[in-house]
């Protein structure tokens, strides 16, 4: 059930950049998991556990490196006496990034002395939690889109401390682009976008203007895309844009509001949905800049995508080359449980858990 396409390697621990003191210290921890550590140490129990994680969704697991890192930096003893190393007393098996994972499937195991790692779960659950959920939505709709490339652009929809994670996690579950550094940071890559409603804005709302400056400056960096909905007519604009722009123009980018129809389909409508970004309006820009010329030029739809709305753009063969998707790849849940089920070799587990054996699980050096 592997997925071949994720690589059989593991990120190093130094790519997350831990706030490795404060996770050691229970900052991020639930307050029960330090009261737990702090009682084991004090009356020097030392339980060897195995612990169990799973979730109950069909997934594609992302997280997993994380969540290692996190075991490897920061389990360990001494509460309050300085801290020493305890990843080598510790066993961890676990899938790898992207892996596809089914409902209750073990994605990983931790076996050693509960009293190195009890302060750590919450964390490695919700680096687990956040980056699944994230590669879950980003490989639904890459397969939407039938190969076409997906542009991976939540950042402006969720805190900036979460770009890096989850640009990994879009990276890895198959999209093509992310819209700024900090999401392309794990893997060595740069943000990619358009010429945006603002700097257009600032040019007094003269798209063309914007855009041939921009392509002047940065043709040679990037592939200039080209916002074309500034004045609802984007038909119109598009055809501006490949006039002045000639070979520096990669793309231009549909985004118009859903509460808008534009200005090239008011007379078409009555038998279509005609508002927002929509197959008749995609179409009719593809015929504009085709009858003008332009067939390099790309086509990218945003606005409101997910994957139920790209299907129903693939199924009538709408001629988008590429989409741009935000907050729909932050929606959702996958949450991540974590449980005891040995304790020193024997089945201890709470009633409904039992331990549950993996053989996809790869021992983690």
């Amino acid at each position: 059930m592997a997925t071949e396409a994720s690589p059989r390697t593991r990120l190093d621990p130094s790519v997350f950049r831990l706030p490795v003191e404060r996770i050691r210290d229970g900052y991020y921890t639930d307050a029960y998991f330090n009261f737990t550590k702090r009682l084991l140490e004090e009356k020097g129990r030392h339980p060897r556990v195995t612990m169990q994680v799973f979730q109950r969704h069909q997934s594609v697991l992302g997280g997993v490196d994380e969540a290692i890192a996190v075991l490897k930096q920061c389990a360990g003893p001494g509460w309050s006496n300085g801290w020493e190393p305890g990843w080598d007393e510790l066993e961890v098996h676990a899938l790898f990034e992207g892996d596809e994972v089914a409902p209750w499937e073990t994605v990983m195991t931790i076996e050693g002395d509960y009293s190195l790692f009890a302060h750590l779960e919450t964390i490695y659950l919700g680096c687990l939690a956040r980056r699944t959920l994230v590669m879950r939505n980003v490989r639904e709709v890459v397969e939407a889109a039938n190969g076409k490339p997906i542009l991976f652009f939540p950042a402006r929809h969720d805190h900036w401390l979460v770009q890096t994670g989850d640009g990994w996690a879009a990276h890895v579950a198959g999209a093509i682009g992310v819209s700024t550094d900090a999401q392309a940071s794990w893997w060595g890559g740069t943000g990619v976008g358009t010429v945006p409603h603002g700097l257009i804005a600032a040019y007094g709302g003269d798209t063309v203007a914007a855009a041939r400056d921009f392509a002047d400056r940065f043709a040679g960096e990037m592939n200039v895309t080209v916002l074309v909905d500034f004045e609802n007519d984007s038909v119109r604009t598009a055809l501006e844009v490949a006039d002045a722009l000639g070979e520096k123009l990669w793309g231009v980018r549909l985004d118009t509001s859903g509460l808008l129809v534009d200005r090239s389909l008011w007379h078409e409508m009555g038998y279509f949905e005609p508002t927002g970004v929509n197959p008749v309006l995609v179409e009719r820009v593809r015929e504009a800049l085709d009858g003008a010329g332009h067939q390099p030029v790309k086509i990218v739809a945003s606005g409101g995508f997910d994957a139920a709305r790209i299907r129903r753009f693939e199924e009538q063969g709408s001629p988008v080359d590429s989409y741009g998707v935000g907050s729909a790849l932050l929606r959702g849940e996958n949450d991540f449980t974590a449980d005891v089920v040995k304790v020193d070799g024997r089945d201890c587990a709470k009633v409904g858990r039992r331990y549950n054996p993996n053989p996809r699980l790869q021992r983690v050096d």
